[in-house]
């Protein structure tokens, strides 16, 4: 008898300009809004992997804020329980806390997916992001549009090769001005 598991999905979970930037110019996320509103636990209860470039890794990979309040402790501890992976070109490593990936990304990526478990969360970088969606291994976009804009910064979608059509499957405003955009690839 065959019991039929659900393949595990890619979700882009991000933060978002109005005007389309991930980061301010120097690396900046102070305009990203957190709240409990905005189930975060929620999601991090969604996934067991998480999947970084390796610069954002090197930054969010190991984070704990210095001075944290019990619902920023009890995310980050949520964020470190998660098997890491790190996609990187350079960085050729593993260690206790992460398993690095430098190449064969897309044999491997679909071999996590096929594996038993929960889904996986693409962090990002931009660089990152860009070759998922490139090779068609994001299952659904969470963006989370902040009441922001920058003008200028680190843009979100960068050297897409082709459209991506997609098709909106749930929206959440929040009283922060935060409005979730929930979308998954349009096959039809």
């Amino acid at each position: 008898m065959s019991i039929n598991v659900r393949k595990r999905r890619v979700i882009l979970d991000l933060a978002v300009t109005l005007d389309g930037f991930i980061e301010g110019k120097n690396g900046e996320v102070d305009w990203c809004v957190m709240d409990s509103e905005m189930g975060f636990i929620d999601f991090l209860n969604q996934i067991d992997t998480i999947f970084y470039g390796r610069k954002s890794y090197d930054i969010w990979g190991q984070f704990t804020p210095a001075n944290e309040s019990d619902s920023d402790k009890e995310m980050w501890e949520l964020v470190h329980s998660k098997e890491k992976y790190v996609f990187s070109r350079t960085k050729k490593m593993t260690d206790n806390k992460a398993i690095f990936i430098n190449d064969n990304l897309l044999e491997e990526v679909n071999k996590l997916k096929n594996k038993p478990g929960k889904d996986i969360w693409l962090y990002g970088g931009s660089s990152l992001i860009t070759t998922f969606i490139n090779l068609g291994l994001v299952d659904e976009f969470r963006l989370s549009i902040h009441p922001v804009i920058l003008g200028e910064g680190k843009p979100l979608f960068i050297d897409l090769k082709q459209r991506v059509n997609l098709k909106m499957v749930a929206t959440r405003k929040f009283s922060s001005g935060v409005v979730q955009l929930i979308y998954h690839l349009d096959m039809g």
